[in-house]
């Protein structure tokens, strides 16, 4: 099995590349054909109505499980499809093998309805620790990486999230509704007070970009599944952003966070925002 530290740092400098061609391949085979092109047939509900499924999704993920798993011998992925077919393959982010987390089309709602606000999102970690990340626009022609400690660059121009501008209302992205219990609805509650400029979310993975870019001063999610937090966390952290949960602590890709969460463009941020969120408690 692959040593965590100087095994994968070698590999990341020899690989990464490949990694991203894989992204790039397994959307240009999989995913655009069938973007604004999709037959009923090729959509299904999961959980519900706002819980969709497409054969991009399935087929992308099929993709890059093989790609990535050539790539990195004894590496295993957890990909958002397999761990609905199959709950306990989850249990591999807490392993200790080097892990892939996959999200094929995060942001499933958009692309099935044809607009262009999906990403597929690729993680490398290990032992609970994100080290790598890629986070691929295919219908905006978008490509962000980050790698521990070398930062996190959009197209090859570095970022940097910097912080709010003082005095500027916080523009926040929440957790949609839909995907709520009523004991997070009202912890959200807490976002919706004077000086700050809610709105609900769209795909996780460019919410993350938005935020790296300083487009967006914080997130507010509350859910934890590693496939739509994984890629964009580290982004957010590799441009100069942080993440904590509801107590204060950082965010920890294996579970057992106290939700909701931020994460934002700086720590003075992401304070302020857990004060709300407990103040909606």
């Amino acid at each position: 099995m692959i040593e965590y530290n100087e095994t994968i740092e070698e590999f990341l400098a020899q690989h990464s590349a490949d990694v991203e061609e894989a992204v790039r391949k397994a959307a240009a085979a999989e995913i655009m054909p069938r973007f604004r092109q999709l037959a009923e047939h090729e959509v299904d509900q999961k959980s519900g109505p706002h819980d969709l499924v497409t054969d991009a999704d399935r087929l992308a993920e099929q993709y890059l499980t093989e790609a990535l798993s050539a790539l990195l011998p004894g590496s295993v992925v957890v990909g958002e499809e397999a761990v609905h077919a199959d709950p306990a393959s989850y249990d591999a982010i807490r392993g200790d093998a080097p892990v892939w987390i996959v999200d094929p089309v995060d942001g499933t709602r958009q692309f099935v309805q044809g607009d262009t606000g999906f990403c597929t999102l690729v993680a490398l970690a290990q032992r609970g620790t994100l080290l790598a990340s890629w986070t691929y626009a295919p219908a905006r022609d978008q490509l962000a990486t980050a790698i521990r400690g070398r930062g996190a660059h959009l197209d090859g121009v570095r970022l940097r999230s910097g912080a709010p501008e003082p005095g500027a209302d916080l523009r926040v992205a929440t957790s949609h509704p839909d995907y709520t219990t009523d004991e997070q609805k009202q912890a959200l509650l807490g976002v919706w007070s004077e000086g700050v400029r809610p709105r609900a979310c769209g795909s996780a993975g460019l919410e993350y970009l938005a935020v790296a870019r300083g487009e967006l001063d914080a997130t507010a999610f509350s859910w934890e599944a590693a496939w739509d937090h994984a890629a964009g966390i580290l982004l957010v952290e590799e441009a100069g952003g942080t993440h904590l949960t509801r107590t204060g602590e950082p965010f920890r890709i294996t579970g057992g966070n106290a939700l909701p969460f931020t994460t934002a463009r700086d720590e003075a941020t992401a304070r302020r925002v857990v004060g709300l969120l407990a103040d909606g408690a």
